[in-house]
């Protein structure tokens, strides 16, 4: 895993670690479903930590450690957050709604649309923040960065800037999956007692992410066909409230950070050769 971070007075910082081989080299990584689940916990706590050590960065303590109950102090008010917005509360707004609804599959589809509304609301609203702003067009900088490595082309900032804000692999698109496939798994539950609707959102959501973390992988590995093309695009296109066109300095930092984990992977193969 590398990291770039623009310092205050403009500078780079630069930090590469290796990723725990007993977990990605493991036979629980390689498992489908499984690997899902493992690897987008791992990915939420190595973005946590990141997220730590770049406000480190910010005010001049590159060394700060992160310990276990900081990041679980980070953690647990998103997640309680997160639960209450876009599942909670689509599902007490529709518990209220039922009394006009003698569908099932009515009602699913209302807590569903619900709840994608709420998800693309949140993710307008505080894109208009100018911090948030600036984060999006670091994550286009880091799509372009990332296109221009797979499509074999030179990853210098002008050569970078020239692709697309966009990408198949995206959590963007893996979130939009994530609530698309809980309306067809949701409206299969039918309408049970609002106490087993909420317990089914809280223990189904893990394995429907797991699905969609497949689906990600798959729509990737074939882009190249109309008809993936055609079911991607939902979520390529929500990507525009995800993403900004970056500025130059911007894809500079992108690109310190992929040559760094570049260079790594390859200074550890020549190491195991």
């Amino acid at each position: 895993m590398s990291v770039a971070i623009r310092r205050p007075d403009g500078s780079i910082f630069l930090r590469s670690e290796p990723l725990p081989g007993t977990f990605y080299d493991s036979r629980w990584a390689r498992v489908p479903l499984l690997r899902g689940m493992l690897f987008l916990w791992e990915n939420l706590l190595l973005g946590s930590r990141t997220l730590l050590l770049s406000a480190g960065v910010a005010m001049g303590e590159e060394d700060r450690k992160v310990s276990g109950p900081t990041m679980w102090a980070m953690l647990a008010p998103a997640f309680l957050f997160a639960a209450a917005i876009f599942f909670a509360g689509p599902v007490a707004l529709t518990n209220w709604l039922d009394q006009y609804f003698t569908s099932s599959l009515l009602s699913n589809l209302v807590e569903g649309v619900i709840r994608l509304l709420f998800f693309i609301a949140y993710i307008w609203g505080i894109g208009l923040m100018p911090d948030i702003r600036r984060v999006f067009a670091y994550h286009g900088a880091e799509h372009q960065a990332v296109n221009a490595l797979e499509h074999g082309a030179s990853l210098e900032p002008e050569s970078v800037s020239r692709y697309n804000t966009a990408h198949t692999r995206c959590g963007t698109g893996f979130l939009l999956n994530v609530l698309l496939l809980s309306i067809i798994v949701f409206v299969l539950l039918g309408q049970p007692p609002i106490i087993m609707r909420y317990a089914s959102r809280l223990v189904l959501i893990p394995v429907i992410a797991a699905v969609a973390y497949e689906l990600l992988r798959l729509g990737a590995d074939h882009f190249g066909k109309v008809w993936v093309r055609a079911l991607l695009f939902p979520g390529l296109a929500l990507q525009a409230l995800t993403t900004r066109q970056p500025e130059k300095a911007q894809v500079e930092v992108a690109l310190a950070a992929l040559k760094e984990a570049i260079a790594a992977v390859a200074e550890r193969a020549m190491g195991q050769a």
